[in-house]
């Protein structure tokens, strides 16, 4: 007997829930379909479902983000570094009490105390026809954010090699749920034969079809729920072995919207914005914005940037700031408004001549006008990069270009082998924007405050200035 078998999945959401009412849509004609035939199907969702950008997420904590996993009727669900690195401990530690969902994540645990018990690292589940297939997870182990925040993250592969015989011996079938990104999914299944399937995640990759490696299957479906993932098994009984692993990635765009799910988000953002109605302050005048100019706002955080982290010098783009905010009462929600990013601030360690660097490609238009996605940037365009701490003179060229002639700490020039320290966003220390900063060798991580947490530090201290 041949006997077949359905995962359908969600990855990378990052709380773009415009694509939500479609994806539930599709999943609910799914159900009933494989109902009818009596097959067996799960569906799971492979981590950064939540996204504190969106208010329901930001005023819900991410429980918002669980209601609607429970009410699509979700089975598994792994975590992701959005979920794990930008929610406090006691709040990701909650997250889950009410999942109707198992959460299987094997690499994370709670440093001290007691462990969610929610949290699994596996769960073998019988399909209609006594087949065992195993949910592992796994998630991406930004080492140092986690301990930060009261958890340990363990190396994927030596996860995956002290849990490899055990699901080898109960299982039929081996399904990882990846939120490592595209190399490590490649590299596990060229290194442990006995996955048989590999959702993939984190990285936003896309495969249209599944890819091939070694004895697995690797299957994504990009970001923010353009694309649903699928996969079909057949499990041959007699054979006891695999015989078809075939999977795809379903575009969402023309699919209909369910009803329901579009009234429980309407629902949701309306108890979602209850929280974020108390005030922070009131404002006498308006505070505007501008991408490519300095204003008082922006230089006001900058400067609550290099308070908050001690540091010589405070360093931000002006793109973190999205909208302005209109005179009188001004809430969390304005707040979050204009700053939604989860980016949390940083000191970084730098020599002189790395700092001179610094500035002088933070005034090009080719670093400015570059339109960031990801590495916990939600804007637009970088924007101007406003300094604070040091005193910068420049000329305009006759190209455009605004070319740094002379930088002064504390009234003398910089010493180029002198180690100063600058406070700024982490983003800056992930990519290649700045590799001085990426690269520097003694970084400091301040969590989990957030940028909107300084912004509203900084607003209290202009009105009371």
């Amino acid at each position: 007997m041949k006997e077949k078998i359905f995962l359908y999945y969600t990855s990378d959401l990052h709380s773009h829930f415009e694509n939500w009412p479609q994806i539930v849509g599709y999943f609910k004609n799914k159900r009933a379909k494989h109902q009818k035939n009596n097959e067996s199907f799960w569906m799971v969702d492979n981590g950064d479902h939540a996204d504190r950008f969106h208010p329901i997420t930001e005023g819900l904590m991410g429980k918002g983000n669980v209601e609607l996993l429970n009410n699509a009727g979700y089975h598994f669900a792994n975590l992701g570094n959005n979920e794990g690195i930008t929610l406090p401990h006691e709040d990701l530690f909650n997250l889950y009490n009410e999942a109707d969902f198992e959460v299987v994540c094997a690499n994370l645990k709670s440093i001290d105390g007691p462990q969610p018990k929610w949290l699994k690292p596996y769960r073998i589940k019988e399909t209609n026809h006594g087949t065992r297939v195993a949910m592992i997870g796994m998630t991406a182990p930004f080492e140092t954010f986690y301990r930060l925040l009261g958890w340990e993250i363990l190396s994927p592969y030596e996860t995956l090699d002290r849990y490899y015989e055990e699901l080898k011996q109960q299982a039929d079938i081996i399904v990882l749920l990846s939120h490592l990104g595209i190399h490590d999914d490649e590299e596990i299944a060229k290194s442990y034969p006995a996955v048989d399937v590999i959702i993939g995640g984190h990285t936003h990759h896309l495969f249209q079809k599944g890819e091939y490696y070694g004895n697995a299957v690797l299957t994504a479906a990009g970001k923010h729920g353009t694309h649903l993932g699928e996969v079909h098994l057949e499990w041959d009984h007699t054979r006891k072995s695999l015989t078809k692993k075939e999977a795809y990635a379903v575009a969402t765009e023309n699919m209909k919207k369910d009803e329901e799910v579009m009234d429980s988000l309407k629902n949701l953002s309306v108890r979602a914005s209850s929280f974020l109605k108390e005030q922070v302050t009131s404002l006498k005048d308006p505070m505007n914005v501008a991408w490519f100019k300095e204003t008082l706002l922006m230089k006001a955080l900058t400067e609550e940037m290099q308070s908050w982290t001690n540091s010589d010098v405070g360093m931000l783009n002006a793109g973190v700031l999205l909208d302005h905010l209109d005179s009188g009462p001004i809430t969390f929600e304005d707040i979050h408004r204009i700053c939604p990013h989860p980016m949390n601030p940083c000191r970084v360690e730098i020599k002189g001549d790395e700092l001179l660097e610094i500035i002088r490609v933070g005034h090009t238009k080719k670093l400015t006008e570059i339109q960031l996605k990801g590495l916990g940037f939600r804007g637009e365009v970088i924007g101007k990069i406003v300094f604070t701490g040091v005193d910068i003179k420049t000329e305009q060229g006759s190209d455009g270009e605004e070319r740094v002639r002379e930088v002064t700490f504390k009234g003398k020039p910089l010493d180029m082998d002198a180690v100063y320290t600058l406070g700024t966003a982490d983003t800056f220390t992930f990519g290649r924007l700045f590799p001085e900063i990426a690269y520097a060798k003694k970084k400091t991580y301040y969590m989990p405050e957030m940028l909107r947490d300084l912004l509203v530090h900084a607003i209290r201290k202009l009105e009371t200035s």
